[in-house]
């Protein structure tokens, strides 16, 4: 006989179930029906274990589970239903995939609560952070040594056993230069300060100048985007933000419903990198793309981010799903570019209407004028082919 628990289950499974069905009716799809397998094994795996309620949708339930059914997707699917059900006030929380982090020796634990509290950062930051202690913790610990222990050699020898692009190299840097100084100055744990002394390989070349779109290449582009499915109204949208407000691909794929104001015709960015929040007008014809893709190929989701996945469980998209689509379209419009190309045009266009640097460094949500000085050199080069006939 089914117990309590189990019936509870099996009935959450009906209902979700019975508005997956709705959704997918109104998307003329049956992407579901895998889901529903997957469910229908987790309600025996219920049983069979007998799991109470409070116990069914946490992380380490759908371990067990996903080592049980084999399924691929089947974390993926729990997942779906425990929002279902927490949308519906059925359950305290929807499970979180991610496993805690595992904490770090003090010093360091420490260190992250000081940058937390006397910076404020982005948690995104933060984890940055986090992962480049542990690599540092680890290294240290396989070389037994401790944080007061360490000299310049050992820091330099830390950095030569990454295999990393340059710039991620210089991020490691940074922020192990702050643990450093943290160490000394805060904590007088090392007794001299060594973050001066973590220097990078000599740079000759200077850095590269941000590449951007002419107005014919714009044009290119937009006529050769199609509108034929709800991808592809949803790429329009997506390129429309990044050109015409200058979007970062990880600021797009963040852009949630509530963000949006038709009525005032308005974004407001919480959620920018640097920790930045602005609200920038929109265009008119950036509006209707959002409200084309709103309209009828936007699936129907618990989720309040605006892009999502169009396969079941429908998902907000990644940076990465907006970096492919963009690029795909500029690919299909016979243009050598990425989608940063977007951004950079959009910064040309602000000083091309006038507008001071200052002013330019606020929309593109810079966090210090240098970033944005780049674009002036551009500007030069620019008024150099006006002026003399110079080609770039």
């Amino acid at each position: 006989m089914i117990d309590k628990n189990s019936r509870m289950l099996m009935e959450a499974i009906l209902d979700y179930m019975r508005w997956v069905k709705s959704v997918e009716e109104h998307r003329g799809g049956s992407s579901s029906i895998r889901y529903t397998q997957i469910l229908l094994d987790f309600l025996i795996y219920v049983i069979h274990k007998g799991i109470a309620w409070e116990k069914m949708f946490t992380i380490q339930t759908l371990g067990a589970f996903q080592t049980y059914s084999g399924y691929k997707g089947a974390q993926r699917a729990i997942k779906a239903l425990s929002e279902y059900l927490f949308s519906q006030g059925k359950i305290d929380q929807p499970v979180q995939l991610k496993k805690p982090q595992s904490p770090l020796p003090d010093i360091y634990e420490h260190y992250l609560v000081y940058l937390a509290q006397s910076r404020q950062p982005p948690h995104l930051y933060l984890r940055q952070v986090r992962r480049v202690l542990v690599s540092f913790h680890q290294y240290l610990k396989s070389h037994d040594l401790t944080p007061a222990k360490i000299n310049i050699e050992h820091l330099d020898a830390f950095m030569a056993s990454f295999k990393l692009s340059q710039n991620t190299h210089k991020t490691y840097r940074y922020h192990l230069r702050g643990f450093l100084k943290y160490l000394y100055h805060e904590r007088r744990i090392i007794k001299r300060d060594l973050a001066p002394l973590l220097l990078g390989p000599p740079q000759f070349a200077q850095r590269k100048l941000p590449k951007f779109l002419r107005p014919k290449q714009v044009k290119k582009l937009f006529d050769c985007l199609e509108l034929s499915t709800p991808t592809q109204k949803r790429t329009y949208a997506m390129v429309h933000l990044a050109y015409s407000l200058g979007l970062r691909p990880v600021e797009i794929s963040r852009i949630t419903l509530d963000d949006i104001s038709f009525k005032k015709g308005e974004l407001t960015l919480t959620k920018r990198k640097g920790g930045n929040p602005g609200t920038l007008p929109i265009a008119e014809n950036t509006i209707k793309a959002i409200a084309l893709y709103l309209s009828k190929d936007r699936p129907k989701s618990l989720s309040r981010e605006l892009f999502l996945t169009h396969h079941f469980p429908y998902h907000p998209v990644s940076s990465n799903t907006v970096v492919g689509y963009i690029s795909k379209a500029m690919k299909q419009a016979g243009l050598p570019s990425s989608a940063y190309w977007l951004r950079h045009t959009y910064a040309q266009n602000l000083l091309h209407m006038g507008r001071s640097i200052y002013e330019v460094k606020e929309m593109m949500g810079h966090q210090n004028i240098q970033s944005t000085h780049r674009y002036l050199h551009i500007n030069t080069e620019l008024m150099r082919k006006v002026l003399f006939d110079e080609e770039l």
